[in-house]
């Protein structure tokens, strides 16, 4: 007859490293619970509070994977495309252009920029890249772009202001305050305008306005300014005298004033100067037309008068020779 033999449970062993085993772990969560604890303690909010910021940072977490998505498969250009659609079938499409401050520059340059976004939906206009385009215009200073719903386009532009006239050779063109170039010109526009001249002149547009500044009462005399040898200015006037100055800014301008009141004085401008030369310090050289012929005139004049005063000095003696040649001949 066969016979169960029952072991007893676990042994020792097994349960004492059971029992290690458990004591570890409550002493690890013990530590880390308290861990915690602190680490709450410390925060400057409740534990509701914590959990509302927990659930609102896995919404946010969900929300960012979820627009990543949608761009992924196009969604976003899908619903501007359906956007835009129906914003063009309600009658959202420019269709009308309203330019404002137009007064100098052909308006015919701005439309042909301009009329490339007609019929095109309000929603689609990109605005910064139809105004950088207007500020390639040689004419538009600054220009502004918006809509006025639901079918007009405002164009608002600021234009430049023709300052003076840059003359190359027969070529004229106008240019602005800063010389920037505007638009060429025939020479009969050029009448009545500063008109510059010289190799680089168009960079010292500002430096010749601060130079006529030292001298206000000439400033509206001069018509010409010729920038020389990229060093100094030849100023010539409305009754077409012509100033050289000194080079440097500061012995330019003193020497503009030194002219100005010797004009206040003397009135230099309009009389029989033609040219005046001040480059050298502390003199003046004037140039007369024709007076180097009238001087040899004069000298020519007085050359044959005193000759002719010598001859007649000479004329008595010689007739008394020949008297007495005669006289002695005939008593011969």
């Amino acid at each position: 007859m066969a016979q169960t033999i029952r072991r007893s449970g676990k042994s020792v062993r097994r349960v004492t490293a059971t029992r290690n085993a458990r004591t570890k772990v409550a002493t690890a969560r013990k530590q880390t619970g308290n861990i915690v604890d602190q680490a709450m303690r410390w925060l400057p909010f409740s534990d509701e509070t914590l959990h509302r910021l927990m659930i609102v940072a896995i919404i946010g977490t969900v929300g960012v994977v979820a627009v990543i998505g949608a761009e992924m498969a196009g969604v976003p250009t899908l619903a501007e495309q359906h956007l835009a659609g129906f914003a063009g079938n309600v009658g959202f499409r420019v269709k009308r252009v309203d330019l404002r401050g137009v007064n100098r520059m052909n308006e015919l340059a701005i439309y042909e920029k301009v009329l490339g976004q007609r019929d095109q939906v309000m929603t689609r206009l990109d605005l910064a890249a139809l105004r950088n385009d207007l500020l390639s215009l040689p004419w538009v200073k600054d220009a502004r772009v918006s809509r006025q719903l639901p079918d007009t386009l405002v164009v608002d532009i600021v234009e430049r202001n023709p300052h003076a006239v840059l003359r190359d050779g027969g070529h004229y063109v106008l240019i602005d305050e800063t010389g920037h170039e505007l638009e060429a010109v025939p020479p009969s526009r050029a009448k009545g305008m500063l008109v510059l001249a010289g190799k680089g002149v168009e960079g010292e547009v500002g430096a010749l306005e601060k130079l006529l500044d030292a001298a206000p009462a000439l400033k509206t005399q001069v018509s010409e300014a010729e920038w020389v040898g990229n060093r100094r200015w030849n100023l010539t006037f409305r009754t077409g005298q012509v100033l050289a100055l000194p080079e440097g800014d500061d012995e330019g301008a003193a020497a503009l004033l030194s002219f100005a009141r010797m004009d206040g004085v003397d009135r230099l401008l309009g009389g029989k100067v033609a040219a005046f030369d001040m480059r050298v310090p502390d003199r003046i050289y004037l140039r007369v037309p024709g007076h180097a012929e009238a001087v040899a005139s004069e000298a020519k004049a007085a050359a044959v008068a005193k000759a002719a005063k010598a001859a007649g000095a000479d004329g008595p003696a010689k007739s008394t020779g020949h008297a007495e040649a005669g006289a002695k001949t005939a008593h011969d």
